[in-house]
């Protein structure tokens, strides 16, 4: 299957500043998060992937080809950008009218496009108002429909929730779930990671412009060896459970919290520790009422990961 982006040995620098380092990276279809802290070198990526910025070395290709200086592939792809770029006196209807002419659309083909965008992202309303009057949420919102105005095969969107409501940001992370249940290919940038992890398991973490991790954040989780896994279990008879389970080779410490009436299990064997639950919890008195882990999230493999 060809990657849907693909970068091979490249680097990117400013001067002195270095943005992108040495990356290597395939992207396959489906949503996939970039993370990374600030100044990471995600919009850098972001960028370079559609053709904005040329790489000092190495190469770039989307949908299986060049990137740089390929005007037609373009029309392939979606981009919302983090920063406003517009002219302020315009309708968010002109606005995105404009921009599906722009991308090679007959008049009458992008006032079709742009009435179905604007539709898609619940801005109908107010598609006649001026971009001045905007919310944070609704400029966001417009900025996604521009990009989805040409139905393009790829999007590429940095920080789109950053600075809206929990509602917008709700309905926001909604619309790209069904983008990719669509078949469109996402690409989402954000240092936010609940955010990331309610979108997708698939990410990719830069930090200081090289690749630190690819993958389903579970099977990263999982490679960390050296980095315990803590588990928390809910059960009546806690200490019972807790004598039952100090006697397991792959359980390095129990602590006992007996105003939850629960217990913190260490373990470096998580899918073996789980794996046996589901028989212990028949046993008399040691039904397990639940089972959490933060180890599992995705904050704790950035940390673990970034602090490398």
């Amino acid at each position: 299957m060809t990657p849907v982006v693909e970068f091979q040995d490249v680097s990117k620098w400013y001067g002195n500043v270095i943005g992108v380092n040495r990356l290597t990276l395939r992207v396959g279809p489906g949503v996939t998060g970039l993370l990374g802290p600030n100044g990471a070198g995600k919009s850098t990526f972001l960028q370079l992937a559609t053709g904005q910025l040329r790489p000092s070395q190495g190469s770039v290709r989307v949908l299986g080809e060049r990137m740089w200086n390929h005007a037609a592939l373009n029309r392939r792809i979606g981009l919302c950008p983090e920063q406003d770029a517009f002219y302020e006196w315009m309708t968010g209807w002109d606005f995105v009218s404009t921009c599906a002419r722009l991308t090679g659309l007959s008049r009458s083909a992008a006032r079709a496009a742009a009435e179905r965008t604007i539709e898609a992202v619940a801005m109908t309303p107010h598609q006649g108002r001026a971009i001045r009057g905007y919310s944070k949420g609704m400029r966001q919102r417009i900025k996604m429909a521009q990009a989805l105005v040409h139905d393009p095969e790829v999007l590429f969107l940095d920080e789109p929730l950053t600075g809206t409501d929990p509602v917008a940001r709700r309905e926001l992370m909604d619309i790209i779930t069904h983008l990719a249940n669509q078949g469109k290919s996402v690409i989402v940038s954000s240092h936010v990671l609940y955010e990331v992890q309610a979108l997708t398991p698939n990410i990719v973490l830069l930090n200081r412009g090289r690749l630190v991790a690819e993958g389903n954040v579970r099977q990263i989780r999982d490679l960390i060896d050296t980095h315990p896994h803590h588990i928390k279990l809910e059960c009546d008879d806690f200490r019972g459970l807790a004598a039952r389970m100090v006697t397991w080779d792959d359980v390095e410490g129990v602590r006992v919290l007996p105003n939850e009436r629960a217990l913190m299990v260490e373990t470096r064997s998580p899918d073996a520790f789980y794996g046996r639950l589901p028989a212990l919890s028949l046993e008399d008195g040691l039904a397990i009422k639940s089972v959490y882990s933060d180890d599992d999230n995705l904050e704790a493999v950035f940390q673990y990961l970034v602090d490398l």
